[in-house]
């Protein structure tokens, strides 16, 4: 058998299983065309007002994008992407599996049998393009997003939705983290509304091993959450009580702290840091340390008609705090991006720092260097807390 015949093969099973009802997913991975921060596309079944689509979710750095085609249209695209842009493709249908490997013009096919899986619901809500379209599950009750109908509340519609976003914008990134089997830490977990959220999506949706440990120091917390992931079934999720600093982070291959208080988000950043973490993503939330030097210092004569309110004292105060933590990440062999995650009428802390290990020793040591101490003297900032944790 030829080479194109295996992605024929690949083809005609899929459509087969689309028309019987038992497809699964379809994901492209391995790409390596011209696309900026394309990763991978999954493809599943839905059904709209027009009829059955193949469903495409262009899967980003920092975010999806879902297109819906009619079968000939979506075959075609598939036969493309797989000639030219992407290297694999894995296809789970409720009957058997399917893998396929693109090696230049050389092409494999393995299939393997399995029994067990049922066919998944394929209505589609075109308003809510959400990752968490199964609201009746046991977290989401004990967590009191749900109600015992299955339904989310209605005082919990705001936090549902940044959840939904939180893992539209965190699953990608963690999909693209070369470990097996990845560790995630999130420091400060709380309740631990990410960390169900997140081991949910890539557990059951896009079947992604990973371990989720959420760290809180308050041990009631702790104990509900571990009790939660267990009737939930969550056993790679688990929580433990400690403070950030005294976190062994050792081993981890993400590390990520959402609204955690002031200086509390630089010792999330050196943890990863400090444990070579492939993913730091972290939301800061007030920013106390550097805002108190930025009054008492010498700031520039110049800012002094932007400093001298203390609402412009506290925004001026953020974003000096939040751009010196971006240098000190890159300055730390990281790629990092800063960006709103959720708009700001769900929560005024909105703003996600995102760094991804690449291997550099920093864009340039000497010129980072130079922007931080320019933007310290700018500011009247004696020393950011983060750079005293790296010793800096």
């Amino acid at each position: 058998m030829s080479s194109a015949n295996h992605l024929e093969d690949l083809l005609s099973a899929t459509r087969t299983a689309f028309t019987s009802g038992a497809l699964l997913r379809l994901k492209l991975a391995g790409y390596h065309g011209s696309e900026p921060e394309l990763k991978s596309v999954e493809i599943k079944k839905i059904t709209v007002k027009g009829g059955d689509r193949f469903s495409f979710t262009y899967h980003y750095k920092t975010r999806d994008i879902i297109k819906n085609f009619i079968e000939p249209e979506a075959l075609a695209l598939m036969r493309t992407a797989l000639t030219e842009a992407f290297r694999s493709a894995q296809l789970t249908t409720t009957d058997f599996d399917m893998n396929f490997e693109r090696f230049g013009d050389k092409m494999r096919l393995k299939r393997t049998e399995v029994a067990g899986r049922t066919a998944p619901s394929t209505a589609h809500n075109r308003a809510k393009n959400r990752p968490l379209t199964t609201t009746d599950k046991p977290w989401l009750k004990a967590l009191g997003l749900a109600g015992k109908d299955g339904k989310v509340r209605h005082n919990a519609q705001d936090k549902f939705r940044q959840i939904n976003k939180m893992v539209e914008i965190f699953a990608p990134l963690i999909q693209t983290i070369k470990a097996d089997r990845p560790l995630i830490v999130d420091m400060g977990a709380g309740k631990g509304y990410l960390d169900f959220a997140l081991y949910d999506y890539l557990a059951t949706v896009a079947m992604r091993p990973v371990a989720i440990v959420g760290v809180e120091m308050r041990q009631q917390l702790v104990d509900d959450g571990n009790a939660t992931a267990r009737a939930s079934g969550f056993d790679g999720l688990s929580f433990q009580a400690d403070t950030i600093m005294d976190y062994d982070a050792g081993g981890a291959d993400a590390v990520i702290a959402l609204h955690a208080c002031d200086t509390a988000t630089d010792d999330a950043i050196f943890k990863g840091i400090s444990a070579d973490a492939a993913l730091i993503a972290v939301a800061p939330c007030c920013h106390k340390q550097i805002r108190r030097q930025m009054a008492d210092g010498r700031p520039d004569e110049r800012l002094d008609v932007l400093l001298r309110h203390g609402i412009f004292l506290e925004r001026q105060a953020e974003m000096a705090t939040d751009t010196l933590r971006a240098l000190l990440l890159e300055l730390n062999g990281y790629r990092t991006k800063v960006f709103e995650f959720v708009s700001d009428a769900h929560t005024p802390k909105n703003n996600l720092i995102v760094a991804e290990k690449d291997g550099r020793m920093g864009r340039d040591r000497d010129a980072v260097l130079a922007q931080i101490a320019g933007i310290k003297a700018m500011f009247g900032i004696r020393q950011h807390y983060l750079e005293s944790l790296l010793d800096l």
